[in-house]
């Protein structure tokens, strides 16, 4: 942790006291995969005991490929859950109950990956080649890609999460996050071209935090101090020692190894996943409508979701742009 992020835990601490004394606050927060370093923020928020001094009591829960989180939420059965621009938008779209209040991902980390010394380093030369692209790629950023780049249908090949096909075939590229994939596949002897897609304008957020309307509502407060929490979690564990929140990371998930999650870390920062955009100018966690409207604008031209969507129904700037994590 950083000296700022632990003075500022200390300085919590008579509140910390109060809190107890008086109940933590019950909170779950359902997660859409396993632990792991891209929810780092909220482990460590969790670990070091800053939930706690903003007083909640939090159930982050993992999530799994079996687990329908928006269903899960939906149903009551969380608080807060996590989520991205296409699938808020989505909620907007069907009038469902979310609510994005934070975006602790800037920048989506979905990427394609290509062979070195391909001639296959940008995403315009992929156009007319083949791509390996997962069942959930097929209906997000795929039809961006074909409405930018010119992508065909004819180029996909099915994506069933073994890297296989694409390390025995030179000329295949592949769907990956930047902060995974790519570790595996320098594991396996090839160093990957990575195009990541926010770098060309797929100005997705990700790990959005949904909440329930009502929730906004009746108890803005603990929407307030979840998200400034959470923050706090992002820059200390960014900024100073992780290894409070990786323990409880590779609790959850013993496939997370040091090594794993050192990658992780690594990537996030040097693509700019948490800290990039309006993060300097408006603090971690940050959202805004431009930001929104240049995502809704390119997935209405790809045809993914209608036009004349109110989008602002989808989201609040309520709980954000406050730039917590430097006081």
């Amino acid at each position: 942790m950083t000296t700022a992020g632990t003075a500022a835990v200390l300085a919590a601490v008579p509140f910390v006291r109060n809190a107890r004394a008086q109940g933590l606050q019950k909170v779950v927060y359902q997660a859409g995969w396993l632990p792991q370093p891209d929810k780092g923020g909220l482990y460590q928020a969790l670990a070091t005991g800053i939930y706690k001094a903003h007083g909640l009591d939090v159930d982050l829960r993992p999530g799994g490929a079996q687990m329908n989180v928006n269903a899960l939420f939906l149903a009551g059965r969380a608080d807060f859950a996590d989520s991205d621009s296409l699938r808020v938008l989505n909620f907007v779209r069907q009038g469902l109950p979310g609510v994005a209040v934070a975006a602790y991902g800037q920048k989506h980390p979905v990427a394609l990956a290509s062979h070195p010394n391909m001639g296959l380093d940008t995403l315009a030369e992929l156009k007319g080649k083949p791509v390996m692209v997962s069942a959930i790629g097929r209906q997000t950023y795929w039809p961006w890609l074909k409405s930018k780049f010119g992508y065909t249908d004819d180029q996909i090949r099915p994506d069933t999460g073994s890297l296989a096909p694409f390390l025995n075939n030179k000329a295949m590229s592949m769907e990956c996050f930047v902060t995974s994939e790519p570790y595996d596949m320098k594991r396996a002897g090839v160093d990957a071209s990575i195009k990541l897609l926010a770098d060309s304008g797929y100005a997705s957020y990700y790990g959005i935090t949904l909440a329930h309307p009502k929730m906004i509502a009746e108890q803005p407060d603990v929407v307030q101090r979840f998200v400034d929490a959470s923050i706090k979690g992002w820059a200390s564990y960014l900024g100073g020692d992780p290894s409070p929140g990786n323990a409880l990371i590779k609790k959850g998930n013993p496939d997370m190894t040091d090594q794993k999650i050192a990658y992780c870390i690594s990537a996030m920062k040097r693509y700019g996943i948490v800290q990039s955009g309006d993060t300097a100018k408006l603090g971690l966690g940050a959202m805004t409508d431009a930001h929104w409207r240049d995502f809704y604008d390119a997935m209405a031209t790809a045809e993914v979701l209608p036009r004349g969507l109110d989008i602002q129904k989808g989201y609040t700037l309520q709980f954000v742009n406050k730039h917590v994590e430097a006081s």
